[in-house]
């Protein structure tokens, strides 16, 4: 049975795709971008998965994890250069975009995948939103959530694969806000308990 705060942060979602839905559609583009960062543990692939189930354009859109992308656990600013790069420049410019999946196990690039310029994407996780991106985007969305909350949710979906990385991935999180102030660079802020 879930817990009340699980409700509450479903509720959240829920309440926060449907304004999504809402700005992706006021957008009135066959291809639009949408962005959404947010410190690890904070609902963005939950809150991706929801829009993508909702998706208010036709054809389906392309959901690119930037998880996919992080060369490791010291990759985050490198992982969003990537998705700058492979996906949302030549995206932008009407091109195919490739973008190569990153094998944590292995610890190098594995399969390539294709952007289609033609559909929809989005592009969630920490660190994607910066001026060089937010530029880039039709919607830009900050998932803003207490980090003693992200940090418990993240912990009990990667356990102990992700508990020695903790403080490192929140050193480059916490670099990036400051940096980037990807706050103010949304165009939609979404508040999770």
């Amino acid at each position: 049975m879930p817990s009340r705060s699980d409700d509450a942060v479903s509720a959240a979602l829920e309440r926060a795709a449907t304004l999504i839905e809402r700005d992706v559609r006021a957008v009135a583009a066959a291809n639009p971008v949408v962005l959404i960062d947010g410190g690890s543990g904070a609902g963005k692939s939950s809150l991706a998965a929801l829009l993508v189930r909702r998706w208010p354009v036709v054809g389906h859109v392309q959901l690119i994890a930037l998880d996919s992308l992080y060369p490791g656990w010291d990759g985050l600013d490198d992982g969003v250069e990537r998705a700058l790069e492979w996906v949302l420049r030549p995206h932008g410019r009407g091109y195919l975009g490739t973008w190569r999946r990153w094998d944590w196990d292995a610890h190098a690039e594995a399969e390539s995948h294709a952007v289609d310029p033609a559909l929809g994407v989005i592009v969630e996780g920490s660190g994607i939103l910066r001026p060089s991106t937010a530029a880039l985007a039709d919607v830009s969305v900050w998932v803003e959530s207490a980090e003693t909350s992200r940090k418990a949710r993240a912990l009990a979906r990667d356990g102990d694969t992700y508990r020695p990385h903790w403080d490192r991935w929140a050193a480059q999180e916490r670099r990036h806000v400051e940096r980037d102030d990807p706050r103010s660079l949304a165009t939609r802020i979404v508040e999770v308990p």
